[in-house]
């Protein structure tokens, strides 16, 4: 037996597809053998299987637990829930030595994937590629592994209730505080989360529909937080907090209805922490402000640059010991006090956490914040075949100027306005601009070098590509 995938559906960091075109059952029961194979061969026997709301994971789910039933592999089936709750069950018990959820995290409501742990690290990149090569050759292992049913979602909610050890929850008990899960895989873990917070909590659509009814669950665009910020001002609570499709990814807005982006989350954990834990590595991805980077310096912490990835950057907390990190896109990683991965229920939980123990309510924090300027994320179709060798060309361009230019991943160049920046996606066809400044001007001046850099490769800002 072999198995050939849509060359579309194997991706850096997850596997992905629409469902009826593109990802279906059969793939599902590849992609077990042929990790179940893998896991076997690195001396594994257990892994965790959760899945998210979208009307096609139960399909998959069955079929994903044939194949590394056939590869050998014994599975501990957790059930429907967020992905950070697959990864807390990987993480958290002696005998599970590998996890799969699948979700399509944010994707639209016909797409749906798998995200994967592997002995405790990200499965992504190449381990993706071997899963095909497999599958083509047909190079499986043959076993009959056995099945049992793991309730972990109240560990789970305790094991978060733990970020607030030590931390007078009486003076917690005037809190106000909105959330909205999306009609994503969080819901029912976050209704049981928010009945044992202290203070007062308003939940928004935490009943689970694959068809996300109300609105998308992507906290990263604004327009999915007018919900949210129309409950904080109508109830003139403290701050909200909104979840993306699978519970990963955090988005937050303050008491005034202020959005507070990703890096700007990640200046509150940081200072929370640095606190606690002087000289400690913060990591953040190459889209996010130097406000954040000057922050952590200001704080005694050791800022460090990395490229954009949520297994990319949980590799590098591995690799430096970094208890946290975080990206634009919301995803934040706590080592400090947790197992590493990106958790936005933990992420909330921590964020209630920080304001206490720094003493400032959210609505201060971001109001310290220095008012930078920023364009958003600039998204736009390039030729897969072009999109890298027109980052090589710029950074050559680049090297040969007296720019000061970081390449970690793509280029980001500073200047006395600010800094831009352009990378490839490496999900997708698509080249991503950003660029950040404290004036109107110095912004212009800075779109303009990209528009520049982009035109000596013969490329423009096209439309706005999707992710």
């Amino acid at each position: 037996m072999t198995h050939n995938f849509h060359p579309t559906v194997l991706r850096e960091y997850d596997i992905r597809g629409i469902i009826g075109e593109t990802l279906g059952a059969d793939d599902a029961r590849a992609i077990g053998r042929g990790f179940g194979t893998m896991l076997a061969e690195a001396g594994g026997k257990k892994v965790a299987v959760g899945y998210d709301g979208r009307v096609s994971s139960p399909m998959l789910e069955h079929a994903l637990v044939e194949g590394l039933n056939a590869s050998g592999m014994d599975v501990v089936r957790i059930g429907m829930g967020p992905t950070p709750m697959l990864y807390y069950a990987e993480a958290s018990a002696a005998d599970v030595d590998g996890g799969i959820q699948i979700t399509g995290s944010h994707n639209p409501a016909n797409y749906n994937g798998f995200k994967m742990v592997f002995q405790g690290r990200p499965f992504f990149g190449a381990d993706i590629q071997e899963l095909g090569r497999r599958g083509a050759a047909g190079e499986w292992a043959d076993g009959s592994g056995t099945n049992e049913d793991r309730d972990v979602l109240d560990a789970y909610i305790d094991r978060m209730l733990a970020a607030l050890d030590g931390i007078d929850t009486a003076a917690l008990s005037g809190l106000k505080v909105g959330w909205d899960a999306g009609n994503g895989a969080a819901g029912p873990a976050l209704e049981k989360l928010a009945a044992r917070l202290p203070g007062e909590h308003h939940l928004l659509y935490t009943e689970v529909d694959g068809e996300f009814p109300n609105h998308h669950p992507d906290p990263t665009v604004e327009e999915n937080l007018a919900d949210l910020r129309e409950l904080v001002a109508g109830k003139s609570l403290d701050f909200g907090v909104a979840f993306d499709g699978d519970g990963d990814r955090i988005g937050a807005i303050d008491g005034e209805g202020r959005v507070i982006w990703g890096d700007q989350l990640l200046m509150v954990y940081a200072e929370d922490l640095l606190s606690r834990r002087q000289g400690a590595t913060i990591i953040a991805d190459v889209k996010a402000s130097r406000a954040l980077f000057d922050h952590v310096a200001a704080h005694g912490g050791q800022p460090l640059m990395w490229k954009t990835g949520h297994s990319l950057i949980k590799s590098k907390m591995k690799e430096t010991g970094s208890p946290l990190a975080g990206e634009m896109s919301g995803h934040v990683f706590f080592a400090d006090e947790y197992y590493g991965y990106d958790d936005a229920l933990y992420a909330g939980v921590r964020l209630i956490a920080a304001a206490a123990r720094l003493g400032k309510s959210v609505t201060e924090l971001r109001s310290s914040m220095p008012p930078m300027i920023n364009t958003p994320e600039m998204r736009f179709q390039v030729d897969e075949s072009r999109k890298f060798a027109a980052i090589g060309e710029i950074a050559e361009r680049i090297a040969a100027s007296d720019a000061v230019a970081d390449t970690t991943d793509g280029v980001r160049v500073t200047t006395d306005d600010g800094w831009w920046l352009l990378r490839a996606s490496n999900t997708q066809d698509v080249l991503v601009a950003r660029a950040e400044s404290e004036s109107e001007e110095g912004l212009a001046r800075l779109v303009a070098q990209i528009d520049e850099q982009l035109a000596a490769s013969g490329l423009e800002r096209g439309p706005q590509a999707g992710h």
